[in-house]
């Protein structure tokens, strides 16, 4: 059996991620900041016994790091670092910038994946083929960025995309592939009401694009349908 573990499974795509892993028939490591108040996927868990939820906050590298001393002996085939915010708010943009919020926004949606990643790089070595895929945004690419605003979330995802670049070049040694998935304009949470596709359709689209990897891929930026998108 394949093990996944994904971060921010609590709602919206990481939710989704793990109902549809589960019913693949894998294990799920599944990973939030408050499982008690988690009831969608502690739900999952009762009905599932493949679906284990543990508590992860990626801004506690600390506990990231106990996390991972406690699941050691597991091999894990696939990292899906889903835990990410938006950060930006109506009212505070440029000229009113909460600088507060943007280095959390940075801290949560660039630090706190490569510290998931690098906490668990053991896990991964144990599997033959390991993967991480990484879910960035489309407003991170500064070639498509036509309209401008977003700074806090533009800035984290286009900083998230340079660190993941960097860190496929450096893994590829290691036989660990790395994607980058915009997941589209999804309604979720996140995405609000108006928004183009479903979880389901997004989460279905970049689970295909993971299973038909292969080691040309790594490092590319794309979209949950596996087009291609500029930096």
């Amino acid at each position: 059996m394949k093990t996944v573990l994904i971060t921010g499974a609590n709602r919206g795509l990481g939710l989704e991620f793990c109902q549809q892993y589960a019913k693949l028939g894998w294990a799920v490591i599944a990973c939030c900041r408050s499982p008690e108040t988690a009831l969608n996927l502690s739900k999952l868990a009762d009905n599932n016994g493949s679906v284990k939820v543990h508590k992860i906050d990626v801004l506690d590298r600390a506990g990231v790091a106990t996390l991972a001393d406690e699941l050691a002996a597991e091999k894990i085939d696939l990292i899906i670092a889903n835990a990410g915010v938006y950060g930006d708010s109506s009212g505070r943009g440029f000229g009113q910038l909460n600088y507060d919020d943007w280095i959390k926004t940075l801290e949560t949606n660039v630090l706190g994946v490569v510290k998931v990643i690098e906490a668990f790089m053991p896990n991964l070595k144990s599997s033959k083929n390991a993967q991480i895929a990484v879910l960035s945004s489309q407003m991170g690419s500064i070639e498509d960025n036509g309209s401008g605003g977003s700074l806090l979330y533009r800035s984290s995802k286009a900083a998230l995309n340079a660190s993941m670049k960097s860190l496929a070049i450096d893994l590829s040694r290691e036989g660990v592939g790395v994607q980058i998935f915009h997941p589209g304009w999804v309604k979720t949470d996140m995405g609000g009401p108006n928004a183009l596709i479903d979880a389901e359709t997004s989460i279905s689209g970049m689970i295909k694009q993971i299973s038909l990897f292969d080691s040309s891929q790594t490092g590319q930026f794309i979209k949950y349908d596996g087009s291609l998108l500029p930096w």
